[in-house]
C-alpha cells in the first residue's frame, strides 16, 4: 500500500512539473552557442557586426572591450539577455510547432535590433550602410538561433503534453 502511495504521489509531482527551468536552459544555451558562432563570424569577417559590438562597445570604449575578453563577456551577456527571449517565446508561441514560427520570430528579432534600435548602437553603422556580407551573415545566425530555440522549445512542450495525457 505504501509502495503504491509513492507511485501515486510521484506521478502526481510529475503532472505538475514546469517546462520554465527547460526554457531557461535552452535560452541560455542558445545565447552562448550562437553569440560563439556570431564572434566566430565576425573573427573570419563575415559581418562587421559582433556580440561585442552590440553589447559592451556601445557604452565602452575602453581596450579590453574591443579585445577576447570583450567578445567573451558580451557572449555571456548575450546569453542571459536570450534567456528572457526565451521565456517570451515560451508565454507567446510555444504551442505552434515547425521551424517556420522561429524564422519569421528571427527575421522579427533581427528588424528589430537593425532597425529600431539603431540608434542605440553608435558603433554599427545604419542599415543602409551595412555591406551586403554582414547583412546576410546576420539575418541567418538571427534565424538560426530563433529557429533553435522556438523549435526546442515547442518540442519539449509537445513532448511535456504528450506525457502527460
Amino acid at each position: 500500500m505504501i509502495i503504491l502511495r509513492r507511485v501515486y504521489l510521484k506521478e502526481n509531482k510529475q503532472d505538475k512539473t514546469s517546462l520554465i527551468p527547460k526554457t531557461i536552459s535552452i535560452g541560455f544555451f542558445g545565447g552562448l552557442i550562437w553569440g560563439t558562432i556570431a564572434a566566430i563570424a565576425g573573427y573570419f569577417n563575415f559581418t562587421e557586426v559582433t556580440p561585442k559590438s552590440l553589447i559592451l562597445r556601445p557604452w565602452l570604449q575602453s581596450a579590453w572591450s574591443d579585445q577576447w575578453l570583450g567578445q567573451f563577456i558580451s557572449v555571456l551577456i548575450i546569453s542571459l539577455i536570450s534567456i528572457g527571449l526565451a521565456l517570451l517565446y515560451y508565454v507567446l508561441l510555444k504551442k505552434f510547432p515547425g521551424m517556420l514560427p522561429g524564422i519569421l520570430a528571427g527575421i522579427v528579432l533581427w528588424f528589430i535590433v537593425f532597425w529600431l534600435l539603431e540608434p542605440i548602437f553608435t558603433n554599427i553603422p545604419p542599415f543602409f550602410e551595412l555591406d551586403s556580407d554582414t547583412v546576410v551573415t546576420t539575418v541567418c545566425l538571427f534565424i538560426l538561433y530563433s529557429v533553435f530555440i522556438a523549435y526546442s522549445i515547442s518540442f519539449a512542450y509537445q513532448q511535456h503534453i504528450g506525457e502527460n495525457n
